[in-house]
């Protein structure tokens, strides 16, 4: 039987802990982006009694301005978290999963990056899958009682690294989403928007994430969208 060096033990050794934490760093991706423990905004949160509860949903740039968004809404809600990168909006069913059995008065949430990015020839989902896909997104969480605001899609540079890393057009998708968004009467986040006259300024070179400072521009979205779906506070007796 052949046996390892012990150099080659040490060296699997030290890979293993290693291991989880690089499976779940993706492209372009840092640890303020990522959904590992490091990161402070995938920890669990202690909630306030009586505050309304908040859930964000979405993919790694939903990651970096979870954080600013807790703040900006302390002591009006609750925010919290999936404990995942949300990726891609198929399928549908893991949004049953992340709402579990408690009660959420207001989900914020995002599919599209994934969605677009190109595998091959052809995008991750097909724009009539996509358009399916959130219409069931809508229907489970409208049935969970809670209110929805759909944020759209974040832009993408136009040169991106490494080389072969491609999106469907951006602007197509929310297009979509927009479309099913006001027939199904949700509130929308505009977060291109807010974004595509800041992205020289706010993007990461080459990449679809954001500088702290550009996650925090977000999170004054997020947090104003979500503000205005919060249940009016009750005057103290």
């Amino acid at each position: 039987m052949n046996r390892l060096s012990p150099l080659l033990w040490f060296l699997a050794l030290c890979l293993v802990p290693v291991l989880p934490l690089m499976a779940q760093i993706n492209e372009g991706e840092k640890v303020a982006d990522a959904a590992v423990k490091e990161n402070k905004a995938m920890a669990p949160v202690g909630e306030i009694p009586g505050l309304p509860r908040v859930l964000i949903i979405g993919d790694s740039i939903s990651i970096g301005y979870t954080l600013p968004t807790r703040d900006l809404l302390k002591g009006r809600a609750n925010v919290t978290r999936i404990p995942v990168n949300g990726q891609a909006s198929s399928p549908t069913s893991k949004v049953k999963t992340w709402l579990g059995t408690g009660k959420w008065d207001v989900i914020h949430v995002n599919f599209g990056l994934w969605d677009a990015k190109m595998k091959g020839d052809q995008p991750t989902t097909d724009l009539a899958t996509y358009e399916k896909n959130l219409r069931e997104v809508v229907a489970i969480i409208k049935a969970s009682g809670a209110k929805i605001v759909w944020a759209t899609t974040t832009p993408v540079p136009e040169v991106l690294k490494p080389e072969g890393r491609r999106f469907a057009p951006i602007p197509t998708y929310n297009e979509v989403a927009i479309k099913v968004m006001k027939e199904e009467g949700v509130a929308i986040d505009d977060l291109y928007a807010v974004m595509q006259p800041n992205q020289a300024k706010y993007q990461n070179p080459f990449d679809v994430h954001y500088s702290p400072a550009g996650s925090k521009l977000l999170a004054a979205a997020v947090a104003k969208s979500i503000e205005a779906e919060l249940p009016t506070p009750q005057p103290k007796p």
